[in-house]
């Protein structure tokens, strides 16, 4: 009689367990990159071919926008200097010719005085007259010249007050008729130009006597 055989205990310490080791996940695949095609030498060689001919059209244009733009600026340069030339031309005028119509003026009343010089008052008894006469007139002319460029008298009359800015006091005396500090005579009339004094009128000024 055969005896059965008892199976063999099966020896589990070199299988690997679940529980022991983990099995590392696989690798991922990369995504190869798109390989750049070369170029080829043809290529190359239209490529540089088409900057050769696109330099020299551009450069021509930049040359032709300087050229224009020089051209500008000069003739810029040129109408500044002669509008400064012009400008100074015509102040160097002005200075120079600034009194000529007031001159031209002046000529009418220079010949009537001429004219009232020559007469002969020893000719007739009526020459006096007449050169009181042509006096008259001369001095119409030359108040009217006068009125005509703004130029106005200074004239104060007696008792007006001094005015320190229109009147230059040449002296004082003593007044009982004329207030202190007022004018009791009138020696030259004065002149204004607009608004601007020409000359101050020249008066004498009165004061208190000195028994007051």
């Amino acid at each position: 009689m055969t005896s059965a055989k008892s199976p063999t205990p099966t020896d589990h310490s070199d299988t690997p367990s679940d529980s022991d080791e983990t099995p590392s996940p696989a690798p991922r695949a990369s995504t190869p990159s798109k390989p750049e095609l070369p170029i080829s030498a043809e290529e190359a060689e239209g490529d540089g071919e088409a900057a050769n001919e696109e330099a020299p059209e551009d450069l021509d244009a930049l040359r032709s926008q300087i050229a224009e733009l020089r051209d500008e600026f000069l003739r810029a340069r040129a109408d500044a200097d002669n509008a400064r030339k012009r400008a100074q031309s015509e102040v160097s005028n002005a200075r120079r010719f600034a009194l000529e119509s007031f001159a031209g003026e002046l000529l009418n009343v220079r010949d009537s005085l001429d004219l009232a010089r020559g007469v002969d008052l020893a000719g007739n008894d009526d020459v006096i007259g007449r050169v009181v006469e042509g006096l008259e007139l001369t001095l119409k002319q030359l108040d009217a010249a006068f009125e005509r460029f703004s130029v106005f008298e200074v004239s104060p009359g007696v008792g007006d007050k001094l005015d320190p800015e229109s009147h230059q006091a040449m002296s004082l005396i003593e007044s009982t008729d004329v207030a202190p500090n007022h004018i009791c005579q009138v020696i030259q009339k004065g002149y204004r130009l607009h608004d601007r004094l020409l000359r101050p009128a020249m008066v004498i000024v009165a004061k208190a006597p000195a028994d007051s």
